[in-house]
């Protein structure tokens, strides 16, 4: 029972902050400050907390973000959804699979892991969104249709490589106080 409160507490805490993330930076109109800050929040509880939390934190930010204003379409939610999926999944499988141990030290083994999991995350908004919703689900204006593609090409592999470096530079620091024993 204790676990279970703990986990929902500390998730709801990541959802907090994913809150605020998403209203603090909309006004700013900046999908490179707001998306590198969204990703953040969906690796830190996936490797503080597990994989359920990080599931959570993924399958709420782009709704929350629809209801901020600063998402896309609601077609696209699930799309993006998915892609907040496999970034978290790939950063919950290196955290737990012993074949990874080898590779060098922590550092490293959190290098490789954020710069595959931002590949595989835009990979999965690019072939979802840029080549099957836009051209083929939605018929959007060419002009919407370029705009979003370009939303969700290049700049989600950014957004996802600076969230897996936030994530390297402060997860030490998190651990430790996480850890540490209350007193």
């Amino acid at each position: 029972m204790k676990s279970n409160v703990l986990w929902i507490t500390r998730t709801a805490v990541f959802v907090a902050l994913l809150i605020v993330f998403q209203f603090a930076t909309a006004f700013l109109n900046n999908t490179l400050i707001t998306g590198s800050l969204v990703n953040l929040m969906l690796i830190i509880p996936t490797v503080t907390c597990g994989l359920a939390s990080g599931l959570t934190v993924a399958l709420l930010s782009p709704i929350l973000a629809k209801f901020f204003g600063i998402g896309p379409l609601w077609e696209l939610i699930p799309f993006i959804i998915l892609g907040n999926i496999s970034l978290v999944t790939v950063w919950f499988m290196a955290g737990i699979n012993k074949r990874f141990q080898h590779i060098g030290k922590p550092p490293l083994r959190m290098l490789i892991t954020a710069i595959a999991a931002a590949f595989v995350k835009f990979a999965v908004l690019y072939v979802f969104i840029v080549k099957l919703a836009v051209p083929v689900l939605l018929k959007l204006p060419d002009k919407q249709a370029t705009a979003i593609s370009a939303m969700f090409s290049f700049p989600q592999l950014v957004t996802a490589l600076v969230g897996g470096g936030l994530t390297m530079l402060i997860l030490p620091d998190l651990r430790k106080a996480i850890t540490k024993p209350s007193s």
